[in-house]
């Protein structure tokens, strides 16, 4: 066999259908087994991606009590594996069963080779996109920008010139909506940096009331307002050798941008209060969700400021306009909260993954996160929904999900036909289906339509 093809195993005690399979699935390597011991046996040994489970093993072949444990114990070995199981006509109930307890999904007998293998197919895609998700979420520890995964080529492209100046001192803006990533890219900026040993003082301007902010950042003497009973070193000072991060620059009052940009200008400072010129070595990175230039055109943004902030300008993209990030974020934060929650849930519906495609997120990643964490908690099920969400389902998702559905739909759609044609003569029914009379009268009492 070759080492390039996915690995998949069967298991079904039927010799037959194992060689049938065996010969038809030509694109996988295919391994067999014909009870539960045996199969563990060989799926500790090979650990295929996809497993199917015929749930009437012995030695319960008319049951499915062999199949279900077997399952279990599969996914207790490797929860991240699809194992699509397989059942005779009478047996839905197990195969929902089967389903509630984590099987990927189940197609009933008899089998029809394309239908499988495109079942199959279905699964090993799957498991191979969240095989990669989870390699991506693993390497971000590893990566240089710690913390910010995306497969967007243009945030990629940011990613790239953030490693590219980092080490140097060149002043940053990051511009963004709320949520994007931006203190994250700051953080990158320091730890990349020959300043990364030293600290990282983040301070949202936004957030603190203007006869506050200056003292904040420049500190205070003693004695240099009410309640300012000790010397205080504010954030610029407190940052020396290393980077000082201002969120909401655009909300920095009128007055303190005077002394920002002389500090920038001359890399000294006078704490408020105070006469004595402190120099210290910090490297500034500053980001806003605010428009910088049409602030200047109306008088509250200092434009010589501005240019002394912006020698290196990132604009960074809406999560909602970077492609594959929000369900490749999904996945993750799922992986995450799932396993601080201690849930076992294995990933999303057809349906969820429209909807977190279709959604703008206004709130961008922030709002995905909250969103995630949200599910996990309200998922009744092991695969997340729209409704766990709160997200609405996009109308274009197809209420029909794999073969078997359609197949079953197919069924109770067209036998009714027929035998209006047929004007209740299931002789001639059987003829317009192409089934045979015993065929026709199974389907009839598997869907329950009765003929007057």
């Amino acid at each position: 066999m070759s080492g390039d093809k996915p690995k998949l195993l069967i298991v079904d005690d039927d010799t037959g259908i194992q060689r049938q399979l065996r010969w038809g699935l030509e694109d996988y390597e295919v391994f067999v087994a014909g009870d539960r011991e045996q199969a563990l046996a060989v799926f500790r040994a090979e650990v295929p991606p996809v497993v199917t489970v015929d749930l009437g093993l012995p030695p319960d072949p008319d049951g499915a009590s062999e199949g279900l444990a077997l399952l279990e114990e599969l996914l207790k070995l490797a929860p991240e594996i699809k194992v699509i199981v397989v059942t005779g006509n009478e047996g839905r109930e197990h195969a929902l069963r089967a389903v509630a307890s984590g099987a990927y999904d189940y197609y009933r007998k008899p089998i029809v080779l394309e239908e499988l293998a495109l079942l199959i197919k279905r699964a090993q895609r799957l498991f191979a996109l969240e095989d990669e998700n989870r390699r991506l979420a693993a390497a971000q520890t590893k990566t240089p920008l710690n913390g910010f995964i995306t497969a967007d080529p243009e945030m990629v492209r940011i990613c790239r010139l953030v490693e590219k100046v980092a080490p140097t001192n060149v002043g940053v803006l990051l511009l963004g909506e709320s949520g994007t990533g931006k203190e994250v890219l700051a953080r990158s900026l320091h730890e990349l940096s020959p300043r990364a040993a030293k600290s990282f003082s983040a301070i949202n301007c936004a957030a603190i009331p203007e006869n506050l902010l200056e003292s904040e950042l420049f500190g205070h003497e003693k004695g240099a307002f009410t309640g300012a009973i000790r010397q205080t070193k504010g954030k610029i000072e407190l940052a020396d050798g290393g980077t000082l991060f201002l969120d909401e620059i655009g909300d920095v009052p009128l007055m303190i941008q005077v002394k920002l940009l002389r500090f920038l200008q001359e890399r000294v400072f006078e704490r408020v209060g105070g006469r004595q010129q402190i120099a210290v070595d910090v490297r500034i990175v500053c980001a806003t969700n605010q428009n910088l230039e049409q602030l200047i055109k109306l008088g509250k943004f200092r434009e010589d400021l501005y240019y002394r902030l912006s020698e290196l300008v990132l604009t960074i993209p809406r999560l909602a306009d970077r492609e594959g990030d929000a369900e490749l974020l999904a996945q993750i934060f799922l992986a995450k909260f799932a396993k601080e929650q201690g849930r076992n849930i294995r990933g999303f519906t057809s349906e969820a993954l429209a909807a977190i495609a279709a959604h703008a997120w206004p709130g961008n990643v922030r709002e995905l996160e909250n969103r995630m964490k949200r599910a996990v908690i309200m998922c009744e099920g092991n695969r997340v929904t729209p409704r766990d969400l709160d997200l609405a389902q996009p109308d274009a998702v197809p209420e029909v999900l794999n073969l078997a559905q359609a197949r079953e739909e197919a069924e109770r759609r067209e036998i009714p036909r027929a035998l209006s044609r047929a004007e209740g003569n299931i002789t001639v029914a059987a003829k317009l289906l192409g089934i045979s009379r015993p065929t026709l009268y199974d389907l009839l009492r598997q869907h329950k339509i009765k003929v007057d």
